[in-house]
């Protein structure tokens, strides 16, 4: 039995259709509200939905039904087919931009255009970087830039603390988790913050279940083929933050492996996608996915 992804979707039927596809252990609701808004004023169908295991979508007792990134990535697939799509413009958010890649290699009769922000190439082994940077271990010659030393001194001690004691303890250190991946460049709004993290509290069935996204992840470690991104014929766009803490230069590296794909920078931003990010972000997505 398939678990229930839930969606939402926004705009005209007859509009040129936009899939949101956010990150690992991320609901579609970090999509922000002005953002859609801006794909939409532009003329686009836009559609954000839920990770298995987050927000509003059905979650999964792991031990008795494990399951791999393969089936995560064929969750987008799943859901452009509830949403009567043969193809959609893939706008796809960190993890989601390695899901975004492989189905561009894979289906890429099902990907009118790519546009990734603030990921790693597919095959970059980026969730291994991660991994060596927290346990301090040396990164091999080749490997991805690692994160930001904040990133790791804060990831460091999150892994050591405890689970958090209530809702407002939680809900605090989500707040710091965005306020660190904001990239310290814009100015952070912490009511804006605080009402987000409470919203996707909120609504999350179960907001344990996201650690099921790692226990995928090491399922099938070799999800990310390598060598591959050559293959990609949907025309790419990718976006970085000057201050991205997490994978910092990733971006560029995706633009030069991905036959004629662009690199865009937009200064100031980290991780997230705070409101000075959206006009220069829906721009870019609006320009990319015309025609």
């Amino acid at each position: 039995m398939q678990n229930a992804i839930w969606s939402e979707e926004f705009g005209g039927a007859d509009d040129a259709p936009i899939l949101l596809i956010m990150g690992s252990m991320s609901q579609g609701i970090l999509w922000p509200d002005e953002f859609v808004g801006r794909l939409v004023a532009g003329g686009r169908r836009v559609i954000r939905y839920d990770h298995r295991d987050t927000g509003m979508s059905d979650t999964i007792d792991f031990s008795a039904e494990p399951y791999t990134w393969d089936d995560v990535k064929d969750d987008v697939l799943r859901v452009m087919d509830a949403h009567g799509l043969d193809s959609a413009h893939l706008v796809c958010h960190s993890a989601g931009g390695l899901l975004g890649q492989f189905i561009a290699v894979e289906r890429p009769e099902r990907v009118r255009t790519l546009t990734v922000i603030g990921s790693s190439p597919l095959g970059g082994g980026e969730g291994q970087v991660i991994m060596r940077a927290l346990m301090g271990q040396p990164q091999p010659e080749g490997s991805l830039p690692e994160p930001a030393p904040e990133f790791v001194a804060f990831f460091r001690d999150l892994m050591a603390a405890p689970p958090a004691a209530d809702r407002r303890e939680q809900i605090d250190r989500m707040i710091a988790e965005q306020r660190l991946l904001h990239g310290g460049a814009l100015p952070f709004d912490e009511d804006a913050a605080r009402r987000l993290q409470e919203r996707m509290y909120d609504r999350a069935r179960d907001l344990a279940a996201v650690a099921n996204h790692r226990l995928a992840a090491m399922a099938k470690p070799d999800f990310e083929p390598v060598g591959v991104l050559d293959q990609v014929k949907a025309p790419t766009l990718v976006i970085e933050g000057t201050h991205e803490p997490a994978k910092p230069g990733h971006g560029a590296l995706i633009a030069a492996q991905i036959p004629g794909a662009r690199l865009l920078m937009i200064e100031g931003m980290g991780h997230t996608l705070p409101p000075e990010t959206h006009e220069p972000l829906a721009t870019a997505v609006l320009d990319h996915t015309a025609g």
